[in-house]
This record gives structure tokens, C-alpha cells and sequence, in this order.
């Protein structure tokens, strides 16, 4: 399955076959045997970057209103024809993306591409105003559990302020305005989806217990009869430079302890630097071996929680950030402080080759864990097919950050993390 380099995994093997119907739909198959299921994943080249001003919160709201069912499926028996076969089902919706996707005994395969193919032709034909009046509160009452009523629900929402322009494309979070999806009429959000839920916007991959050429020959029964469209522009935001005047914000509600968080604006994903930034914010941030943890956790005891990730994007830019919740009787100033110093150290210093190791290891284990299911596989297939053109990459994905060296992190830092180019959010704790 794999090349063996020097003692460690560094070149994949699994099979990837391509094929593009005559209408533009991407279709990829990787065949896998182990067990008798197959994932069948659909990323369509939409996500929140996509949405004008004033109409934010679309590809979101799609997500919910692909389930409502088609001009053969009845609301709701999308998902109950599935689970009635034996398949696990979901969707989700990115900055951009939106993907569905669902994993079943080999025999639902023609049952899945089915109803996949008739919500892309005919979701049309049942998406009327109460279909549409009726997500748009199942899309209110998701915003209230997730973002509005839970601890720090609106972080992300004050991040992206702080990171990215309002006009943007990423200057808005996918879950969108609720004063938006309220003024969306009928014909707004129906051009919505003839503008993007196209064949020739979207790739299919189809993982597991099947050959390629039965793949392509079921694609071609249940998709190739549906129209390309006009593949719509992509909005331009950037590239924009590493953020500069170090924007700073605070808020302030019912949640469990003052927090400090930081944010970045770093290259898109894709390159060289943002695969070294990538690997830097794991050593800064990720698990119990990480620096923050480390210093504020263990060493000073200053902080409950500790953690930095980036965010990997496609349009122009990425986007980075770190936290740390303060412990009782510590002030957010003092973390902040503190924080900063951990970060300047590494910035100052740059890492030791056993953390990088240790970064490199970390993606390696949780890349090889998500390639060895067929429907994570599917998944990743879209996603480098989707956003970067190609499928193969997954295979190369360990040999790419292994190649990343002490000196890729230290001069990637120097461009998009020196002090001066971070945003701050102070997270202060109301009083009972």
C-alpha cells in the first residue's frame, strides 16, 4: 500500500482513479475490499466565501435544505431511505465547502447515488416557502444552542472580525446573518442553488467495495443526464499581507474564566509556508507537549485550558489562533502577558528538531488514521480534488511535511508571526 523511505512512512499508495462525465462532474473511485461498504462523499465547490453581502448564511442553510427532500423523495425520507439501508449520514458546510456524504453496505451504492443525483437535479422542484420558512428556524434554533447560548459561542464570530476585512469572503462565519437568511425571498435562495448545485461545481468520490469502471458506470446511470451550468466566479479576497495595527477587542459574558485568545492571518493552504506554520502552531499549542500547555499549564499552573490551531483556507489567506483560559484569581493580563512570552520564545528561538518531530509524528499518525477509513478517505478525496485540483495529493500529503525543515518554520514565523502582526481578544468573565 505504501513506499518506505528512510525507516518512516512517506509516500502513500492507495488507488485513485478519475473520471469526468461529459457534463463536468468530477467522479472519483478508490477501490477497498476489507470490508463490504462503501462511502459515496459529494463536495460541491460552495461555502460561505461564496455568499454576496446582505445574503450571508446561504451555503449553511443549504446543508439543512438538501434534506427536505426532491422531486422523487418525500421531506424527510431522504435520510429515513438511507437509514432504513444500513447508512450513516451527514453534511457540513465550511468557508469553502459544503460536502454530504453517507457510508453504507455495498448493496444502498445505487440507492445513494440515486438520491444524490435527484436533490442535485429536482431539489427545486420541492423547496417552496414553507420547505424554506421552515429551515430558516431550524438554522435560528442551531445558531441559539451552538453559538449564541453556549461559553465563548461567539469567538469565532469576533476572530473573524478581527482577521479579515468585513467585505471580505472571510469576513463572515458559515452559520451567516440571521437578519439575512430573514430578508432571503424564495427566488433569491432558488438562484442561489442554480448559481452553485451543478454538476460542473462538484466531485463525487466513491470509496470502498467497488471497482472503478462499475463507479464510473453507476455515475454515469444516475448523474450523467443532469445539464452542466455556468461555473460561477470565485469572489477575490487577496492575498492580503499578515495583519497589521494589532486590532484588539474585548468581550464579556457568563462563562467560566477569563480567556485571552490570539489570531493571525496567514497564507493560503497549499504552500510550502502555510504547511510550516502549521507544524509551528502544533508545537505552540497542540496536546500536553506543546509550549503553552507546558508553561501555563503545567509550569506556572496560570491556566485550565491551552491550545493553538490554524485554519486552513483556500481564497487568498488562512487563518491562525491560540487561546488560554486563566485559572482563579489570575487577571486576563497577566495570561496575556504570559502567552506572549511562550510565543515570542518560539518565535525568538525558533523550535528544537524534537518538536518538529514531534509535530511531523502527530500529523503523520492522524493522517494515516483518517486514510484507512473508507469514508475520511472519501472525504479527503473531495477536499484535494475540490481545493486543490487533485486527488493524488493525498498520497504525497506525509512526504510534503516531511520535507519541512527548522528552517521553513523560522522563516514562515518571521513573515506572519512576528508581534506586531497578531489580533487580541480579551474574554472577560461576568459577575453572577
Amino acid at each position: 500500500m505504501w513506499g518506505m523511505t528512510a525507516g518512516a512512512l512517506t509516500t502513500l499508495g492507495y488507488p485513485i482513479v478519475e473520471h469526468t462525465l461529459d457534463n463536468g462532474l468530477r467522479v472519483i473511485s478508490s477501490p477497498d475490499h476489507i470490508a463490504p461498504s462503501v462511502a459515496v462523499n459529494i463536495w460541491y465547490d460552495v461555502g460561505s466565501r461564496d455568499e454576496e453581502q446582505g445574503r450571508t448564511g446561504f451555503a449553511h442553510l443549504f446543508e439543512h435544505v438538501m434534506f427536505q427532500g426532491s422531486a422523487h423523495v418525500a421531506s424527510g425520507q431522504h435520510i429515513a431511505l438511507l437509514q432504513a439501508a444500513g447508512a450513516v449520514v451527514n453534511a457540513t458546510t465550511w468557508f469553502d465547502r459544503t460536502n454530504y456524504f453517507e457510508t453504507l453496505p455495498t448493496g444502498g451504492l445505487d440507492l445513494a447515488l440515486w438520491l444524490e443525483a435527484d436533490r442535485m437535479a429536482t431539489l427545486l422542484d420541492a423547496l417552496t416557502q414553507e420547505n424554506l420558512d421552515n429551515q430558516r428556524e431550524v438554522v435560528k434554533e442551531e445558531k441559539r444552542q451552538r453559538y449564541d447560548n453556549v461559553p465563548y459561542g461567539d469567538v469565532m464570530e469576533l476572530l473573524n472580525t478581527l482577521t479579515f476585512p468585513p467585505d471580505h469572503p472571510y469576513g463572515h462565519t458559515t452559520i451567516g446573518s440571521m437578519e439575512d437568511l430573514d430578508a432571503a425571498t424564495l427566488e433569491d435562495v432558488h438562484d442561489f442553488f442554480r448559481r452553485h448545485y451543478v454538476p460542473n461545481n462538484a466531485v463525487l468520490s466513491i470509496v470502498g467495495d467497488v471497482e472503478p469502471e462499475d463507479a464510473f458506470e453507476r455515475a454515469e446511470i444516475y448523474f450523467g443526464h443532469l445539464a452542466a451550468g455556468a461555473k460561477p466566479p470565485k469572489p477575490d479576497g487577496g492575498p492580503l499581507g499578515p495583519l497589521a495595527d494589532m486590532p484588539r477587542t474585548e468581550a464579556s459574558d457568563k462563562v467560566p474564566a477569563d480567556a485571552v485568545y490570539f489570531s493571525w492571518r496567514l497564507p493560503a493552504r497549499g504552500g510550502r509556508d502555510f504547511d510550516a506554520l502549521d507544524l509551528a502552531f502544533s508545537i505552540l499549542g497542540h496536546g500536553q507537549t506543546s509550549r503553552l500547555h507546558k508553561q501555563l499549564i503545567r509550569s506556572t499552573e496560570h491556566a485550565e485550558g491551552t491550545g493553538a490551531s490554524t485554519m486552513g483556507l483556500i481564497g487568498g489567506n488562512s487563518f491562525g489562533f491560540s487561546y488560554a483560559r486563566a485559572r482563579d484569581g489570575v487577571s486576563p493580563e497577566q495570561l496575556e502577558q504570559e502567552t506572549v512570552d511562550v510565543i515570542d520564545q518560539l518565535l525568538n528561538e525558533g523550535s528544537s528538531e524534537e518538536e518538529l518531530r514531534r509535530a511531523k509524528a502527530q500529523f503523520e499518525r492522524h493522517w494515516l488514521h483518517e486514510l484507512a477509513r473508507v469514508d475520511s478517505r472519501a472525504d479527503a478525496l473531495g477536499e484535494y480534488a475540490t481545493l486543490h485540483g487533485d486527488p493524488q495529493l493525498i498520497n504525497s500529503r506525509i512526504a510534503e511535511i516531511t520535507a519541512i525543515d527548522n528552517g521553513d518554520l523560522q522563516s514562515a514565523m518571521q513573515q506572519w508571526l512576528r508581534p506586531d502582526q497578531r489580533a487580541t481578544l480579551i474574554y472577560r468573565q461576568e459577575a453572577e
